[in-house]
């Protein structure tokens, strides 16, 4: 059994637990999930590597954004937390984050929180049991939160 750990935020405006909680239940009933829950952005490095400690495979971290300058340095300051704790533990860390100005309303903000978390509790999926389908995947340009902008195509 694989144990996928789930790390989030209070600070989100969007519950992601129940979307990837969902498509990982669902399609694999063979995932052990493990959630840890911390205030922000930059809490989640340390709640990924946390994660990590506890035999988690692959862990898939959920953050919000705000619209201030300071939160998009913030927000860079995490991912580069994030990628130093891929780096230190060979392992995935799958980055959700959604930034409040990427929408016009909240109704357009939860669309984008769902489809980004569930793309990206797929891509869980495919990277623990179906490289090849992710594979499959190379060079057709998928975007989580829109709309797909498809391959490029000579001639």
């Amino acid at each position: 059994m694989k144990k996928v750990g789930l790390a989030d935020t209070t600070f989100s405006r969007f519950d992601y637990a129940p979307v990837v909680l969902g498509v990982l239940s669902e399609s694999n009933p063979e995932v052990e999930i493990v959630r840890y829950t911390v205030p922000g952005i930059k809490d989640l490095p340390v709640a990924c590597k946390r994660l990590f400690q506890e035999k988690c495979d692959i862990v898939i971290a959920c953050g919000m954004v705000g619209k201030m300058p300071i939160d998009k340095q913030c927000s860079h300051e995490a991912s580069i937390g994030l990628q130093s704790v891929q780096l230190s533990e060979a392992k995935h860390i799958l980055e959700v984050f959604v930034h409040m100005d990427e929408a016009k309303n909240d109704k357009e903000l939860a669309s984008i929180c769902e489809d980004r978390a569930r793309k990206h509790a797929e891509n869980v999926l495919m990277l623990l049991f179906d490289q090849k389908k992710l594979q499959g995947r190379a060079g057709t340009g998928r975007r989580q939160g829109k709309e797909d902008e498809g391959p490029l195509r000579l001639g």
